[in-house]
């Protein structure tokens, strides 16, 4: 409550950096590189899917299988990229999926891949997942190691790539705000080989490279950590309008 009211104090000062949410995302990511500068180019008839954890799941409506469903993309980050790229390109004709299920690891991903990947035939596959790798080994008993997380994560891609060699692929980093309800001193350094891991295989893979730890970093310059997430793992609105604009900024559209 007294962090609240500290940020409700400065903001009535006019002492708050006004909230410019592309302008934070823009000072991310030429430092740590949306992977060495790649983007994905969007093409005409793409099918576009969002992968990962409760971040992407964001509630969506899981019985509804129809692309570009508001239901069916949820409340976050796909949802708002979605209506990004449907609003912005209508003739490209883009088919937008969103699969992402709370509480998965890289393992819980590769169980289902068959039915929630590779039967949509995607040209473009985003996945953002690795929090719950390590989360779980803390709260869950999970035994996983951050090797166990680089092994499962490469065998999964292998295999997309596999079966889809020209699959155009996006990177998210995962990322924690310290000091809120789930993140706490416990998670560090080692959840940072977590990260560092992803952009590992980011880069192996040749996929785009979405920085959002540095990306939530930056944005704790302009309101505290509870703006853009309640936990410190979950995106608020304004934490997914976030993301959603750093995933706009590594495709053409």
């Amino acid at each position: 409550m007294s962090t609240r009211r500290s940020f409700l104090k400065t903001a009535s000062l006019g002492g708050l950096l006004a909230v410019n949410i592309p302008e934070i995302v823009g000072a991310a990511m030429p430092g740590a590189a949306a992977s060495k500068g790649r983007r994905v180019k969007l093409s005409k008839d793409d099918i576009i899917l969002f992968q990962g954890d409760s971040i992407t799941d964001a509630r969506r409506k899981k019985d509804d299988k129809a692309a570009n469903s508001p239901a069916a993309l949820g409340t976050s980050y796909p949802f708002i990229a979605a209506s990004e790229l449907l609003w912005r390109a209508p003739e490209k004709s883009f088919s937008i999926y969103n699969r992402g299920v709370s509480g998965n690891k890289v393992y819980q991903l590769a169980e289902r891949w068959d039915a929630d990947c590779l039967d949509l035939k995607p040209t473009v596959l985003s996945v953002l997942v690795g929090v719950n790798d390590f989360w779980h080994t803390l709260v869950n008993g999970y035994k996983g190691t951050v090797q166990t997380y680089r092994d499962d994560y490469r065998a999964l891609l292998d295999r997309t790539k596999q079966k889809f060699p020209e699959v155009r692929l996006i990177i998210g980093e995962p990322y924690a705000v310290k000091g809120l309800s789930a993140v706490d001193d416990k998670w560090y350094p080692a959840f940072d080989e977590y990260r560092a891991a992803a952009r590992e295989i980011a880069d192996s893979f040749g996929a785009a490279f979405i920085p959002y730890q540095e990306i939530y970093d930056k944005a704790l310059k302009s309101a505290p950590g509870s703006y853009w997430t309640p936990d410190g793992v979950h995106p608020s609105i304004a934490g997914a309008r976030l993301m959603a604009e750093a995933w706009m900024q590594v495709v053409n559209v």
